[in-house]
């Protein structure tokens, strides 16, 4: 059974079509019938299809709700280009049917120009509250919650209770959760909608009351408010202040969208890139240059360590040149190991799978990871290196995979725990950042073994080989690379891989 992608019976082209359609003729009243039914993400696709003087008339014929939810479904360049072309009277309806959060949201995007005409466009109790969201740190969750909620007493009957919330609730962006608060507007419990209809008339609220809720702190991070909405399947959150006064709550609409955020931010990190500010179809060329050419200079310098340590090796590469075989397969591996662990990590320490604290634990654990995958590449690319190049060859290149893969698992284990430690996002413990490193530590460990069993005399260099070959005997062929070459590639009787000096 295959899956495929969830359909929708709206296309966006075929509305947009229709939309363009009921502008050309001027038929305003057919425009808004067309709207019925159709989902708002729809219709924003729609709107976006229309070119510029379309979208402004059909974003004026459009109810006013409507309107609203269309243009926070826009991006902030969008938004910014359809206000331009909107009045003031216009722009100060438009304002006044947004919700909280998307208001504060729009604010903090657009150009400070911008933000400072709409917010003298705003009434004063909007402007008050704007002002209030917007004073919180940035991607804070103060900026994200809304005020727009239904608060109940516990001293209130459910009779009272229910009539308030058909009172409030028209204007709340959610009301299958209530809230209890005493009069000090302190939190006390978070009750569903459900109990309350279910209870008797008559019964009190506090009866209904277990005094058992989750919070969230206006300034926490907003990733804190997605992984406690997903950690406890809550729809919504309060929001309170240091004192546990209720100053908002926060939707699960918003937080998604900080998830989606947070994601393809992580995403470009982890590809060592700066993450953008827009979408992709709407960045310059530059720009995309601009946020890619920094970590590429950055990973220039980090390889040139592993040139730095070829260079110093030197000596043994060019005494067993059938070394240089195996390097693309140990440092790739190497690369790729690492690239693995720190993955795992990474996304363990965002979900919370895994605290600053858990260090230690996560280390033991990929400790013996490492050292079974080490074990289990090092015989597969012993045996490659014995089939290439002899037996010490291939014992020198599986002694070397077991090693650099233990060494890049290590390094992409911690490398995320110290990132996170000194405050630093772990998602730049990236895939080129990782292998870079694994690279100068993975040529690093092959030549100093090759090296160590070069010196013990285990596989010899082309002063003790010359004499094992005689020149003389050799085919035609072979003479006349012998006397080319500063050393030939030859095999002996053994199958060792050898050279033969000039002579």
């Amino acid at each position: 059974m295959s899956l495929q992608e969830p359909t929708s019976q709206f296309d966006a082209e075929e509305l947009a079509t229709s939309f363009a359609d009921y502008i050309s003729s001027s038929d305003w009243d057919g425009l808004r019938e067309s709207l019925t039914g159709v989902p708002i993400a729809e219709i924003g696709d729609a709107f976006l299809e229309l070119d510029k003087h379309d979208r402004a008339l059909a974003f004026h014929a459009f109810p006013r709700d409507i309107a609203a939810e269309v243009f926070a479904y826009l991006d902030s360049d969008q938004a910014n280009r359809l206000l331009e072309n909107l009045t003031d009277e216009d722009t100060r309806d438009l304002l006044a049917n947004l919700r909280p959060d998307d208001r504060t949201q729009l604010l903090e995007e657009l150009p400070g120009q911008v933000t400072q005409r709409l917010l003298n466009l705003l009434s004063p109790d909007d402007l008050k509250e704007t002002r209030h969201l917007l004073g919180y740190p940035e991607e804070s969750v103060g900026r994200l919650m809304t005020p727009d909620y239904v608060a109940l007493r516990p001293e209130w009957t459910i009779r009272q209770a229910l009539d308030h919330i058909r009172k409030m609730g028209v204007d709340s962006e959610i009301i299958s959760i209530v809230y209890i608060t005493t009069k000090k507007w302190e939190l006390i419990d978070a009750l569903p909608l459900r109990k309350l209809i279910l209870a008797d008339l008559d019964d009190t609220v506090e009866s209904l009351m277990d005094h058992s809720f989750v919070s969230l702190s206006a300034f926490d991070d907003r990733e804190e408010a997605v992984r406690a909405l997903a950690r406890y399947d809550k729809v919504a959150l309060p929001v309170v202040d240091s004192g546990g006064v209720l100053l908002g709550i926060v939707t699960v609409d918003d937080v998604l969208d900080v998830a989606e955020e947070e994601a393809t931010e992580d995403f470009h990190k982890g590809a060592a890139i700066s993450p953008l500010d827009r979408s992709y179809a709407e960045t310059p060329s530059i720009t995309l240059f601009k946020k890619r050419i920094g970590w590429l200079l950055i990973l220039i310098g980090v390889n040139l360590v592993s040139s730095g340590v070829i260079a110093a090796y030197e000596e043994t590469l060019e005494a067993v040149i059938a070394l240089a075989f195996f390097i693309p397969l140990l440092i790739d591996s190497g690369g790729n190991t690492g690239a693995q662990s720190a993955t795992i990590m990474v996304r363990a320490l965002a979900t919370g799978d895994l605290k600053l604290t858990d260090w230690f634990k996560a280390v033991l654990k990929e400790a013996g990871v490492g050292m079974s995958l080490g074990l289990a590449m090092g015989l597969a690319s012993s045996a490659l290196g014995i089939f290439r190049g002899g037996i010490m060859i291939g014992i020198i290149v599986g002694l070397s995979m077991a090693a650099i893969v233990l060494v890049a698992n290590m390094v992409g284990t911690l490398l995320p725990f110290l990132l996170t430690r000194f405050k630093i996002d772990p998602a730049v413990a990236s895939s080129p950042l990782i292998t870079t490193i694994a690279d100068a530590s993975g040529l690093f460990i092959y030549f100093g073994i090759a090296t160590a069993f070069l010196r013990a005399g285990f596989i010899a260099g082309p002063e003790e080989v010359s004499t094992l070959i005689d020149c003389a005997t050799m085919t035609a062929a072979e003479a006349f690379s012998c006397e080319d070459a500063a050393y030939l590639l030859e095999c002996t009787d053994e199958g060792l891989l050898v050279e033969c000096s000039a002579e």
